[in-house]
């Protein structure tokens, strides 16, 4: 991406004038309030078309797959920025959004292009595994599988797949996930399920979204947990009880008061 002046100045999103509002081809207020879902709008906003019905039951699927699971620490900066400046919602849902990375949510992104590295290699089980003997050699996690908690398999990620596979959209991208699945335990030498993280750009990736727009599909999905945790926290707040245990969960083992640090 150039910075600075750009050789083509427009854009293909949205325009409006006195009388009208236009977004991708279509009257915002004629053809899309009221007549198309919100699912569907996101699909139309980034790819610039509506998309088909299997496409849309998949990236339903995907964005109520990865919307909540629990006190995640980007919910719980949200929750914790909210009870400290209860006036800024804003603020506390930037917070949330703002921990999601190549750790929570954000590794969507990186498996996705991990998935599309393999695809691109062949998407065969000797490009998985070549992959794996990479990602060991460099003594770095394997993009997709594993989980801390579902480590006999990440529901979530089985579900997004058969629904894939009933859709009849599980391509190249899932085919390349199965391979890693099956080949990366006995090569890593440790259980490594398929997470949600894998499956989520494996099956959106085969229905036609954009590689570079992955990561709208969490943010987007993060963005709907949030809002409810930040209502439950305006209601029945734990934004300071979730400060005070990380507080009694810490030992000091600095230098004491009156002594110089070594």
């Amino acid at each position: 991406m150039r910075i600075g002046k750009q050789d083509n100045a427009f854009t293909a999103i949205a325009t409006s004038d006195d009388h009208s509002i236009t977004v991708r081809g279509h009257d915002l207020v004629n053809d899309l309030i009221g007549q198309i879902d919100f699912t569907d709008y996101f699909w139309l906003l980034v790819c610039g078309h509506r998309p088909t019905k299997t496409q849309t039951a998949m990236m339903n699927a995907c964005l109520v797959a990865i919307a909540e699971h629990g006190l995640v620490p980007s919910v719980q900066a949200a929750r914790m920025t909210l009870a400290a400046a209860p006036e800024a919602w804003q603020g506390a849902m930037a917070a949330g959004l703002l921990g999601m990375g190549t750790v929570v949510a954000g590794s969507t992104e990186v498996a996705g292009r991990f998935l599309a590295e393999v695809v691109a290699a062949g998407g065969d089980e000797a490009a998985a595994v070549a992959a794996l003997e990479r990602v060991k050699a460099a003594k770095q996690k394997v993009p997709g599988l594993g989980h801390p908690q579902h480590t006999a398999g990440d529901p979530r990620a089985d579900k997004l797949l058969a629904i894939a596979d009933d859709l009849g959209i599980s391509g190249a991208h899932v085919a390349a996930l199965r391979h890693l699945g099956a080949k990366a335990p006995a090569l890593m030498n440790r259980p490594l399920p398929i997470n949600v993280s894998g499956a989520i750009p494996a099956v959106i990736l085969d229905a036609g979204w954009p590689l570079a727009a992955l990561k709208a599909v969490p943010i987007l999905a993060r963005a709907a947990g949030l809002a409810a945790h930040l209502f439950e926290e305006s209601q029945r707040p734990i934004g300071f009880i979730l400060s005070n245990h990380a507080d009694q969960a810490i030992t000091y083992d600095g230098a004491k008061a009156g002594e110089s640090a070594q």
